[in-house]
């Protein structure tokens, strides 16, 4: 069975135009339209208040982020990028991952389980899909269920599609199916018997559908990153698009994600030590002799932690306006050759950017200790969830592999296959 375009539906049709296609139906935001960040995050911060107030206590007692998210999808953030006219904030690529930070900031589980949906968002963005976009708009939120374990090889899918009359039913199980026990709609990846990959759009509350809370990370514990099973599940041909139809700079956007909730965990080091050194009096006796906010070893050390934070959000900040110019390219029906090279941009600074963001969170998360005293360890705080989370969202993307990949390009021009998979090696 081979899915077409044309079998699924027309939006899936537009989305597989070449760069060079026809002027988009919609004008998505630049940075010139869009309106003032100060407008935008003033209507997310009292949330961002409130999510960051209980951060800890949720932490300490694994209470799921059901009423978080749920408050945010009701104020439009998942619509943040829609354009207006679907019922979206229209905030242009670097507003929206500059806000992305202040949320990671408060939590960044949240950040992470939103991950698949934000990208979502941005591949219809780029593939002109009015209709998709308009559910987003109307507060849908995607999860994921992409990835397989087992012995299943790189590359290979496990999990299967086929034709039912006009329709199709999915079977399979996913594992780090991150947001998913969130979401509205899952977005999943199957193979057709004939080897052909598609992406099902799958309702979370479908007949035949799973989702478990079985993630045991030491961090990141609230993004639901467990187990999704389908059992023959029935997916309208409506909701299957072909995998060829994802936006060229979709792995970029994703780890792009990830750099910006690493960005959000720095900061909010910053703030938990300023605010721990601000409050304490003890101090020691071969310190220097005054309160620790006074001392100025302890300020030096809060001030490189700040300085971490800074470069943090300037990358974050240097890749999204990357993303924002291939984002215009595209909308301006620009040449191919132009558009690759915004691509390009777009997923090796990613990469740039998840290198050094990588270690100046890790470092930071445990710097933090070195201007407090033993009291900072207290579980109560719960100011190792800082470290924990950084730990485990650089271990997604191997940055070791990326840092590969950069030295490659810079040396040679050599430009990977950026959509990259996992499995069992050969030979194991």
């Amino acid at each position: 069975m081979t899915i077409t375009a044309d079998s699924t539906n027309a939006r899936a049709a537009a989305a597989a135009d070449s760069a060079a296609a026809t002027t988009p139906h919609f004008a998505p935001a630049t940075a010139a339209s869009a309106r003032s960040y100060a407008e935008l995050a003033a209507k997310y911060r009292p949330i961002f208040e409130r999510i960051a107030a209980g951060a800890a206590e949720r932490e300490a007692n694994r209470e799921l982020l059901h009423r978080q998210i749920g408050e945010l999808a009701a104020a439009g953030f998942g619509a943040v990028r829609v354009p207006r006219e679907f019922g979206g904030g229209g905030a242009s690529a670097p507003q929206f991952f500059r806000l992305l930070v202040e949320l990671a900031a408060a939590e960044s589980n949240i950040a992470q389980a939103l991950r698949s949906h934000v990208a979502f968002v941005e591949g219809r963005l780029y593939a002109n899909d009015a209709g998709w976009l308009r559910r987003v708009g109307e507060g849908s939120i995607l999860g994921n269920a992409w990835t397989e374990t087992g012995p299943v090889a790189v590359g290979g899918v496990g999990t299967t599609i086929e034709r039912v009359g006009e329709d199709f039913r999915i079977n399979g199980t996913k594992y780090y199916t991150t947001g998913s026990l969130y979401a509205d709609w899952i977005q999943t990846g199957a193979r057709t018997a004939d080897g052909q990959d598609i992406i099902a759009l799958v309702k979370s509350d479908a007949a035949g559908v799973r989702i478990e809370d079985d993630w045991d990370g030491f961090g990141q514990r609230l993004t639901a990153s467990g187990t999704t099973v389908f059992d023959n599940v029935l997916v309208p041909a409506s909701d299957v698009l072909v995998e060829t139809d994802q936006a060229p700079y979709t792995t970029g956007v994703y780890q792009l994600i990830h750099v910006a909730t690493l960005a959000g965990i720095t900061r909010r080091v910053v703030r938990d030590a300023a605010a721990l050194v601000r409050g304490r009096s003890r101090v020691f006796s071969h310190g220097n002799g005054v309160p620790p906010r006074e001392d100025i070893q302890v300020q030096q050390i809060v001030g490189e932690l700040s300085a971490k934070a800074f470069t943090a959000e300037a990358a974050v900040e240097r890749v999204a306006n990357l993303l924002q110019e291939a984002t215009e390219l595209r909308a301006a029906g620009a040449v191919p050759a132009a558009l690759e090279e915004a691509v390009h941009l777009v997923e090796f600074g990613s990469s740039q950017a998840q290198i050094v963001v990588t270690d100046l969170a890790q470092r930071a998360s445990t710097s933090l200790f070195d201007a407090l005293g033993a009291s900072a360890a207290k579980t109560e705080l719960q100011l190792d969830r800082h470290w924990r989370n950084a730990r485990v969202i650089s271990s997604h993307n191997p940055v070791v592999y990326k840092s590969r990949i950069v030295g490659d390009w810079e040396i040679n021009g050599t430009v990977p296959e950026f959509v990259w998979r996992s499995g069992t090696a050969a030979g194991s």
